[in-house]
């Protein structure tokens, strides 16, 4: 194990590429300190913590044709786009069982990042194997995008999307004292985010959540900042960063096993084509 820290960013479909990446990892045995999730980050990084090589991807796929995993039916009859209880107690319970036990294994710490509605600030929570049995709404909170999700409360706070708040938490794991952290992207390099042109619509829904609506309104000068920030520390040797050679034609929602599939594999060759240079920076 290495004493890094591995950021994993959101993006929902488009996390397939973590996927195909992590499970290179798993080929190779590298494993980290501690790991830090993202709305599908989250999602992927609890497969990796449990050496579950594979399962990331066959959450994303295998369930595509099923309305309670993914569908607009859905989020017109629930308000959530994709389904909680499919998403994080069908699979990881009946479906594709998730291995508790090897998490419990585990001799790192595993992170989620959520955005807590009334502060607009984010939380970094440890899922504790006791988290993960009875706090997965930790899980659902990181992952529920605005507008497309359900507010998830939790012991009375409403909680949305960590990538609201803090969407690559690389300066979370600085501060926890790692010297040196890989992140892994959803978007390629050169990318930049516009403003949220869904923000009449946030404004209306999450009227009662100034500070939210604060957080959605400039994230896209957040996220550039940290980009920014990426870049210098890449290039100071203290951050590797692996983002998409390719997309795939790949966006937030896709339906298309075919382009999925093909994003994977995109993440593993990135991965596979670099880690000669990955262990190098690791080992140094």
């Amino acid at each position: 194990m290495y004493d890094a820290g591995l950021v994993l960013e959101g993006g929902a479909m488009r996390g397939v590429y973590t996927a195909g990446v992590l499970d290179a990892f798993l080929d190779n045995d590298i494993s980290f300190a501690s790991v830090y999730g993202v709305s599908a980050g989250a999602c992927h990084g609890a497969s990796f913590v449990s050496g579950q090589r594979g399962r990331a991807f066959r959450v994303n796929v295998n369930y595509l044709d099923r309305k309670d995993y993914c569908s607009f039916s859905n989020l017109l009859k629930t308000g959530n786009l994709f389904g909680p209880e499919m998403l994080f107690d069908t699979i990881p319970n009946k479906l594709d069982v998730y291995d508790y036990a090897a998490f419990e294994e585990f001799a790192g710490k595993y992170f989620v990042v959520i955005t807590n509605l009334e502060t607009g600030d984010a939380e970094y929570i440890q899922m504790t194997p006791e988290y993960m049995h009875s706090k997965m709404a930790y899980m659902q909170a990181s992952s529920s995008m605005p507008l497309v999700a359900r507010t998830v409360e939790i012991d009375g706070t409403p909680y949305l999307d960590g990538c609201i708040a803090d969407s690559i938490p690389v300066r979370r794991a600085e501060a926890d004292g790692y010297q040196k952290t890989v992140v892994i992207r959803t978007r390629p390099r050169g990318y930049r985010k516009g403003k949220n042109q869904t923000m009449p619509l946030i404004r209306l829904r999450y009227r009662n959540y100034p500070n939210f609506i604060a957080r959605c309104q400039d994230r896209h000068i957040r996220y550039n900042e940290t980009l920014d920030y990426l870049d210098k520390a890449e290039a100071a040797g203290r951050t590797f960063i692996l983002a998409p050679t390719a997309d795939a034609g790949v966006g937030g929602v896709c339906r298309d096993r075919n382009r999925l599939e093909a994003l994977y594999t995109i993440g593993y060759k990135d991965a596979e084509a670099r880690m000669e240079e990955l262990l190098a920076f690791l080992d140094d």
